[in-house]
């Protein structure tokens, strides 16, 4: 729509000293006569911008450009970013409207915003989907990434009970679940070794949601030079991945509901190379971290799909469907 591209231009003006039109049309996507004529249309809307002819020429906003014309801080500016990256709707819009946002921002606050874009992963495998809020760590783990600090955490499940303090370097989803992808400090590299490769044995994964305390610190806390953000977190992912298909179980599944339960599973769920049986039944393996985990998971299921083996994963079936027997049958007698 025009009033979206005008509302781009308008920012693109205040953070630059001049733009041209031929730039304008790249910035929005746009012919170079529509950008030309968008700046006219601001012009004529009242806003302070004119056309300076010549070498080093564009149009610019009187008395220079300006870092405050839309009235946003910093602070302001980077919760914007937050926001977009944090939503679970991930269309080809919203992405195309957080490049451009950043590209907008004026120069002091476009770093910062650039960082968190570029350290924030939103992704929905393994069978689950995107929660619509993520856990209220998040947003401050993006502050602390835009600003380039540490922060300290005290973690659920650590094995001192006293606070941790870290290096993030990136915060991401994985279907309905957060991570944080951090150096201690104690662990991080010393001066003169601020490398990748000096950080690709330190680095540590902590789910957010047992961040149980975290405060924002004021002391430097950088990602090193030439931090590969993307294959950390596929190495993150692929050490998850592991864990969570400790335990396997073979799967006798309804052609209709095959599609359903591999989706369900995810990545932990793969097709067994065999003929669908006179049923038209199709095998399939699926993963969990655990075998009353994997049970759990496919409880629900049980209409449809029939553990073929391991014998183990039949019995944490069998057990828990006697322990659901149970508590209902009381319940009819309470």
């Amino acid at each position: 729509m025009r009033a979206d591209r005008l509302i781009q231009a308008l920012l693109l003006l205040q953070g630059r000293a001049h733009i041209t039109a031929a730039e304008l049309a790249t910035e929005l996507e746009v012919s170079v006569p529509t950008a030309r004529r968008d700046l006219e249309a601001l012009a004529m809307a009242g806003v302070p911008i004119y056309p300076t002819r010549g070498r080093g020429g564009g149009w610019r906003l009187i008395g220079g450009a300006r870092t405050d014309l839309t009235g946003l801080t910093q602070g302001e500016a980077s919760s914007l970013v937050v926001a977009l990256t944090q939503s679970a709707a991930a269309t080809p819009e919203r992405v195309a409207a957080m490049r451009k946002l950043v590209r907008a921002m004026p120069e002091p606050f476009r770093e910062g915003a650039q960082r968190v874009a570029a350290s924030t992963v939103r992704s929905a495998p393994w069978g689950e989907s995107d929660a619509d809020e993520p856990p209220a760590p998040v947003a401050e783990l993006q502050e602390a990434i835009a600003r380039r600090v540490r922060v300290r955490m005290r973690y659920e499940g650590a094995t001192r009970a006293t606070p941790i303090e870290v290096v993030p370097l990136i915060v991401g989803s994985r279907g309905a679940r957060w991570y944080l992808i951090a150096a201690p400090v104690a662990d991080a590299a010393p001066a003169g070794e601020a490398t990748d490769a000096a950080y690709a044995e330190r680095l540590r994964t902590y789910r957010v949601e047992r961040i149980a305390e975290l405060r924002v610190l004021t002391a430097p806390g950088a990602e090193p030079a030439g931090f590969d953000r993307s294959r950390a977190w596929a190495e993150m992912v692929e050490r998850v991945e592991d864990m969570r298909g400790a335990a396997r179980a073979i799967v006798r599944v309804e052609p209709w509901a095959v599609r359903a339960l591999t989706a369900r599973f995810g990545a932990q769920a793969r097709m067994v190379d065999r003929p669908p049986d006179t049923a038209g039944r199709v095998r399939i393996e699926v993963g969990a971290h655990r075998i009353d985990a994997l049970a759990e998971q496919l409880a629900g299921w049980a209409g449809v799909a029939e553990v073929v083996e391991p014998a183990a994963v039949r019995v944490a079936l069998r057990e828990l469907g006697e322990r659901i027997i149970t508590v209902y049958r009381d319940a009819e007698h309470a």
